[in-house]
């Protein structure tokens, strides 16, 4: 059945997405809505069907706990979303189909996006873009299209960006910045932040969520630098260097000796953190897979890092950029707190 809402048209979501569509505050017997509780912005919203009840707790605690439900989504956050550290304590027991992921909106271009640390029976998935190392796992990127359908701007097209832990998880650090940076790496542009909720959706399912929001720091860089640097700058810019995607570069017509050579660059960088990158160039005999060292100085810390697999001071090839053709190349980026200054890379093999 459709619905409106504050001049939105509201559709029960297919498996494939959830859809936290400007909604809140309420228990099975109060209206959908959003709004502000102990401090944190909320929103819920649910099309009806089964039995499903919110509870808002003290701070950033929230509770769910629903029934052969047809769809619903909500959960706390901030009405303006962007680079932070967000960490969680809780539990999330679904039976059937549900997630909880930290979820939010961009405009111009507008994107729905999510950072998924657990679910039910069903994964989330799309058009593979890559992976990201965080905050202590590693997660699958993927990017979907919605064709007409509901968003914070009415009925749209969009595209969807996620990151989906490879190993569930609930609770713990979700580092937005690190996510935001890799999806960039791998061609998907976001842009001005709108809400954010860590938030809880089931679909067609049964199960109970207790979550609390025991913390959010800043994290840098704040949101008005290049982390979607615009697409006048594609010298500096990660979403616009062809090798940071699952492929390789055209081969060089003039490829260095066998084996492999790898080169840094700072690609950008900000008062206590940076983002850089290394290309490794395949030799006359191209490459089936590759290592290089990375020599990081003491001080500075690779927080995040997409299209390679770091194991201590290596990283290595990661499944679609390993075999490259003489004078082919790949590229790896990551981003560090403190300075990029003394970061160097050894001889690739």
């Amino acid at each position: 059945m459709v619905r409106k809402f504050k001049g939105w048209t509201l559709l029960p979501l297919m498996a494939v997405a959830f859809l936290f569509v400007g909604m809140s505050s309420a228990s099975a017997s109060t209206p959908n809505g959003t709004g502000t509780n102990n401090g944190y912005f909320y929103t819920h919203w649910s099309d009806g069907a089964g039995d499903v009840t919110l509870t808002l707790g003290s701070a950033g605690n929230y509770s769910y706990s629903w029934n052969k439900v047809g769809n619903f989504v909500g959960g706390k956050g901030w009405s303006t979303g962007g680079r932070k550290a967000v960490s969680y304590t809780g539990t999330f027991t679904p039976s059937g189909n549900a997630y909880l992921a930290l979820y939010g909106w961009t405009k111009n271009p507008l994107v729905e996006y999510y950072v998924v640390d657990n679910y039910g029976t069903y994964k989330p998935t799309g058009t593979f873009k890559g992976t990201v190392t965080t905050d202590g796992g590693t997660y699958d990127m993927y990017q979907t299209t919605r064709t007409n359908a509901p968003s914070i701007e009415g009925t749209q097209t969009f595209n969807q960006y996620w990151s989906v832990r490879q190993s569930k998880r609930t609770g713990g650090t979700i580092t937005t910045g690190n996510h935001f940076d890799a999806w960039a790496g791998a061609g998907m542009k976001l842009g001005s932040f709108d809400y954010m909720v860590l938030g809880t959706e089931g679909y067609q399912s049964s199960g109970n969520s207790n979550i609390t929001i025991t913390g959010a720091t800043d994290g840098t860089p704040p949101a008005t630098t290049p982390a979607t640097p615009p697409a006048t700058t594609p010298a500096t810019t990660p979403a616009t260097t062809p090798a940071l995607t699952p492929t390789t570069t055209t081969a060089n017509p003039n490829p260095p000796a066998a084996g492999c050579t790898a080169t840094y660059a700072t690609t950008n960088s900000w008062n206590g953190g940076f983002t850089g990158s290394v290309k490794i160039t395949a030799g006359s005999a191209g490459t089936q897979q590759w290592s290089v060292p990375l020599n990081v100085p003491a001080g500075t810390t690779i927080t995040s890092l997409w299209n390679g697999s770091r194991s201590g001071n290596t990283v290595s090839n990661v499944a679609w950029n390993g075999k490259l053709s003489a004078g082919g190349s790949a590229e790896f980026g990551f981003q560090g707190t403190g300075s990029p200054t003394g970061i160097t890379v050894g001889s690739c093999s």
